[in-house]
């Protein structure tokens, strides 16, 4: 019965957020409860779902201070000397555009917030592909491959889902893919200069006459304005630009070396970095105001699955769909659990949510994948090598952004990229596999 009621439940979660029945919020609540209570599990209800949450609060946390923190970053301006330094550096030449791009795409997306990335990045860049004649594809391919990547820290979403459903830590997860993440990068950034040499042989160098603020004069041919990012021009510190970079800088020293839980180091860098930027109390309820609705979307969906993982384990519904699970399994796959999940990944987030993949899927893949000593943080990493593919479901809101503020089509955008976001995959992957993130093939 449980195998049944586990099972039943996922499908039913999988096919309301799918169908968009019900919005991954409401689902990740209601649906378990009413198949706990289908179960029989009503006298212990209430205990299963505080321990979920117990589970995952130091992660939900970590995801609200982390997004304050960026946004308070990107507020007070600590990103747009980059994105003037790349406009003057890449001038008229296509190759350098696409790369500057992709750089600039990579470094904005640390925030881990897609939607910021692609406005700040079309923003600065669509006026000199439409000055140049460039194809716009080529854009938002390395943007939100560049995205995809980048989103693997884990204020950015899936590391944070990958974290939260199997009861580990997001840093345990996170820092060993750093150095995967940079050959990605590396991967990313060949590409963009593949993409600007074919645009170079077809266009030529352009000179540009004259200095443009390209980001300010963001006004396409057709006289459609480009939105921009920040309208408040009194959040801007340029005179702490210095003091910004140097606390970030120490912020990701000390999140990879382990000086302090996650959580607490973006409590303390945030009060820091509000202290410092905004001492005016009106402004820093300004500043909090401004980011409520992204940490409001992204932690009550964190502590939401709390709930849908907490009933999940207790009821000992993911034990029996485990063992079911291997039931179907040949024999000799199950030492490459992990393997078959970096590569299922693809097809599973492109077809699905990242909820229902993460906390509907991977918990059932990973306690079969423990009967052959592999761990929970191994499948955990493995996990996440489809994001790059995920990034082109017709399943992700800033990825109808990203293709409306560049004006190019849906499906042309997923055809010119889907070939380079399943490379870029298979990098991030080989890349694990090397450094033995997880194994190609579980000891006997």
């Amino acid at each position: 019965m449980l195998t049944v009621l586990g099972f039943g439940m996922v499908l039913t979660f999988m096919y309301l957020i799918m169908s968009k029945r019900l919005s991954p919020l409401v689902a990740l609540i209601t649906v378990p409860i009413v198949f706990a209570l289908i179960g029989g599990f009503a006298d212990g209800l209430d205990e299963m779902m505080l321990d979920g949450i117990r589970k995952i609060a130091p992660t939900g946390v970590m995801l609200m201070f982390a997004i304050l923190y960026f946004g308070v970053m990107i507020d007070a301006g600590l990103f747009d000397p980059l994105v003037r330094v790349i406009l003057r550096v890449v001038k008229g030449d296509p190759l350098k555009i696409v790369v500057g791009t992709a750089v600039l795409a990579m470094l904005i997306s640390l925030d881990g917030d897609g939607s910021t990335t692609y406005m700040i990045t079309v923003s600065a860049m669509l006026p000199l592909y439409r000055r140049l004649g460039m194809n716009a594809l080529s854009m938002t391919c390395v943007t939100i491959l560049a995205g995809g990547v980048m989103n693997l820290t884990p204020w950015g979403g899936p590391t944070a889902r990958a974290a939260t459903a199997l009861h580990v830590d997001p840093a345990d997860v996170f820092v060993p893919l750093i150095p995967t993440m940079v050959l990605a990068c590396v991967g990313i950034l060949a590409l963009a200069w593949h993409l600007g040499l074919k645009e170079r042989r077809r266009l030529g160098v352009v000179n540009l006459p004259g200095e443009h603020n390209w980001m300010d004069a963001s006004v396409a041919d057709d006289g459609d304005a480009l939105p921009t990012v920040e309208d408040v021009d009194d959040a801007k510190r340029p005179r702490l630009l210095w003091v910004n970079f140097t606390l970030t800088l120490l912020l990701m020293a000390a999140l990879v070396v382990g000086l302090l839980p996650m959580p607490v180091l973006f409590m303390a860098g945030f009060a820091v970095a509000l202290l410092i930027n905004y001492p005016n109390l009106a402004d820093q309820r300004r500043r909090v105001v401004n980011h409520a609705g992204n940490v409001l979307s992204v932690v009550s969906l964190i502590f939401a699955a709390g709930i849908f993982t907490g009933i999940l384990s207790n009821t000992g519904m993911v034990e029996a769909m485990s063992r079911s699970f291997l039931a179907v399994i040949p024999e000799a796959w199950g030492p490459y659990l992990a393997t078959i999940t970096a590569l299922a990944s693809m097809p599973f987030t492109f077809f699905m949510s990242n909820d229902a993949f993460y906390f509907g899927v991977l918990p059932i893949l990973s306690e079969a994948a423990g009967n052959y000593g592999i761990t929970p943080v191994e499948m955990a990493r493995a996990s996440l090598a489809g994001q790059p593919v995920h990034l082109l479901s017709p399943l992700v809101p800033s990825t109808y952004l990203l293709v409306g503020l560049a004006k190019v089509d849906f499906a042309d955008h997923q055809r010119f990229t889907l070939k380079w976001a399943v490379l870029v995959s298979l990098l991030l992957m080989g890349g694990s596999l090397v450094l033995a993130l997880y194994p190609l093939a579980a000891a006997a």
